[in-house]
């Protein structure tokens, strides 16, 4: 009886410890959480770019186009916009001392195209020789089909520089003339003066 009683003591005594850690371990653990961790950041997009050689020619000379970081062997569309340099009023033309004259209105044809592709290399990259027609602020806006990447340059066209042309015999005729007219003017006045003085000469000696 003494031992059945030791036993059952036991028995209700380990009970009464194991209820507390079972229901600890019951209860739900917090989530952990990830605010202090620190995030990569976030990948830069790769922009294209599209340059010339030159960034101010005259009219007839030819430029290099240079395009980078475009899609590998892509096709590439190339759009050109003219915009007009600050010019006389309409009808006008500037002289070389600043004076303005009419002049006849010429109707605009540009024979260089005003569109055109280039295709990149593995790496993404072309170059393109372009010769503008027309004169003003040049715009190149070129466009990747596949990547859809854009990138712009700009290009001044100025009008061609007039050569000076050298004097010829032709141009020189006509001050030559003059100049010889004076000559001869200038000497015959001179012969006159001396054959009026020797004549007041003589007819003064004459009345003595």
């Amino acid at each position: 009886m003494r031992l059945s009683r030791i036993i059952m003591a036991l028995t209700v005594g380990l009970a009464v410890v194991a209820v507390p850690t079972t229901a600890g371990a019951a209860q739900p653990q917090p989530a952990p959480t990830v605010t202090g961790t620190p995030q990569p950041p976030p990948y830069p997009p790769v922009l294209a770019s599209l340059t010339v050689n030159r960034p101010t020619i005259f009219l007839g000379e030819t430029v290099i186009l240079t395009g980078r970081n475009y899609g590998p062997n892509e096709t590439v569309d190339i759009v050109v916009t003219v915009t007009p340099l600050a010019a006389p009023a309409a009808g006008t033309a500037r002289r070389s001392d600043g004076s303005t004259v009419a002049m006849t209105p010429v109707a605009f044809q540009a024979s260089a195209p005003l569109s055109f592709t280039a295709q990149t290399n593995s790496e993404g990259v072309f170059t393109r020789s372009y010769t503008p027609s027309v004169t003003g602020l040049l715009t190149f806006t070129g466009t990747g089909r596949e990547s859809g990447r854009t990138a712009s340059t700009e290009l001044r066209v100025l009008r061609k520089k007039k050569p000076h042309l050298p004097v010829t015999g032709s141009s020189l005729d006509t001050p030559m003339k003059v100049g010889g007219g004076l000559v001869a003017t200038g000497m015959v006045l001179l012969l006159g003066t001396v054959l009026w003085r020797r004549r007041n000469r003589f007819g003064a000696g004459g009345v003595h």
